[in-house]
């Protein structure tokens, strides 16, 4: 009986411990997130600086964007830098809320710019991002894959 007692002890003490590492690690990765989108709205900071070099991220839906880009490089290539030269105004997220659990941080934002042809971009996001170490290593993101598309094809620069 005091063989029992002790083991359930001890599996109790380190569930509560393990559950206090998750709760920690999840508070860290929330706040990362959570001051990476306060200082890319105030314009003081670069939320892509927190991707690993060998990331991982998702456009879902079927445009012609929509795959799996396997680099930061890639991504910033051929998706942000590209929408970036597009607009006048860049990119002003609005955070509805972000939620977190053990290494995952889904953000749910609007964001909203100017395109060079005066006309608004306005999309929503949610982005479902892994992280480790205090870095996104995995991402799945949601947007209006019909704006994105248009502000894509729409603005040719050279």
């Amino acid at each position: 009986m005091k063989t029992l007692l002790t083991i359930l002890l001890m599996i109790t003490f380190t569930t509560s411990i393990n559950a206090q590492s998750y709760s920690k690690e999840e508070s860290s990765n929330k706040e990362i997130i959570t001051k990476a989108f306060h200082d890319w709205n105030k314009g003081t900071g670069n939320f892509f600086d927190l991707l690993t070099d060998d990331m991982h991220w998702e456009i879902t839906g079927s445009t012609p964007y929509s795959r799996v880009y396997t680099s930061k490089q890639q991504f910033l290539e051929e998706v942000i830098i590209p929408l970036n030269q597009k607009l006048k105004v860049k990119i002003k997220p609005s955070v509805r809320n972000i939620f977190a659990d053990h290494d995952m941080v889904i953000a749910l934002w609007d964001g909203e710019a100017i395109a060079l042809d005066g006309k608004p971009y306005r999309s929503s996001y949610s982005w479902y991002m892994k992280m480790k170490n205090g870095r996104i290593t995995d991402v799945v993101a949601f947007l209006d894959g019909i704006e994105f598309t248009d502000i894509m094809k729409r603005i040719q620069v050279n």
